[in-house]
């Protein structure tokens, strides 16, 4: 039983992982193009991935396991902000379809708390994937005058002497 579940807790540690190096990536490219609004998107969500880690290297331990600190995969180098909203929807599907898939596992496997675990952050996710197609939605509508403005708007703060961040 909890063999499997500190398996797969440690593969959602190499998801989480995955997604806060990609997620800061993708922050630092739109920090520097002044794209704040997206930017601070990418870095909110980098954190809540990484209070994610957290939780799941918690309830390994209590498992008393070892807690695999590996990312699943290398940083994409995307610089085309619809191709960087692209690949966030497509991970937080990816990852709301696993957790819910590794919660119903943990059931089987009579591990309450893991499978709420997963439960609690397909929440998450899904939330997550809403806001990425949310500014989908807005660069479609609005093309690149959505970036543009955003970067105006760092421009104007810039020029009024107020800090960025």
């Amino acid at each position: 039983m909890k063999e499997k579940s500190i398996e797969l807790l440690n593969k959602s540690i190499a998801d989480e992982l995955s997604a806060v190096h990609q997620y800061m990536y993708f922050h630092f490219y739109c920090d520097d193009q002044g794209y704040d609004l997206l930017s601070n998107l990418f870095k909110r969500t980098a954190i809540e991935e990484m209070i994610h880690v957290e939780k799941l290297a918690e309830r390994i331990l209590f498992l008393k396991g070892e807690v695999e600190m590996k990312a699943a995969e290398d940083v994409k180098k995307i610089h085309v902000v619809k191709e960087m909203l692209e690949l966030a929807v497509t991970m937080e599907i990816g990852s709301a379809k696993d957790y819910n898939d590794w919660a119903n596992e943990c059931s089987k496997n009579s591990d309450s708390v893991s499978k709420k675990l997963f439960e609690a952050l397909v929440d998450d996710e899904e939330r997550h994937y809403d806001q990425f197609d949310k500014e989908m939605d807005n660069l479609t509508k609005f093309g690149d005058n959505y970036l543009a403005l955003q970067s105006i708007e760092r421009s104007k703060t810039i020029a009024a002497g107020r800090p960025t961040e």
